[in-house]
């Protein structure tokens, strides 16, 4: 499996984790499906082991659980973080994503996806 996973999006998820509740175990649990013009529909959620058919990838010690849909569809994407006044979330780079010729604006490098995680609350 050939991913990358920036710094950026390690930090990222690795925060999640530690707040999520799930457990020293726990992992990141990332989903996506294909959505919009060369880009990904996301899903993301902290879990305490893997569900059945995902794969475990560590990262640094970091566990990411991928399902299969995903894994095929992130096979050599780059997966980062932006945190801007104006957006905040998880953003993918898929050099092999072709663009659906629909809105002009497609090409073979993807469109950045955004996950907002405005209505993430710290659990006390």
């Amino acid at each position: 499996m050939n991913i990358t996973i920036t710094a950026a999006a390690e930090k990222f998820m690795r925060r999640m984790v530690r707040f999520g509740g799930a457990g020293t175990n726990a992992g990141f649990r990332l989903s996506v499906s294909p959505g919009g013009c060369s880009g990904y529909a996301s899903e993301f959620s902290v879990e305490a082991a893997p569900q059945p058919g995902d794969a475990a990838v560590e990262v640094n010690g970091l566990k990411v659980f991928l399902p299969v849909e995903s894994r095929l569809m992130l096979e050599g994407a780059t997966i980062d973080f932006t945190d801007t006044p104006r957006e905040s979330g998880l953003t993918f780079v898929n050099p092999n994503a072709a663009g659906c010729g629909t809105c002009g604006s497609s090409s073979t490098s993807a469109a950045p996806v955004k996950v907002d995680i405005s209505g993430l609350q710290r659990r006390a």
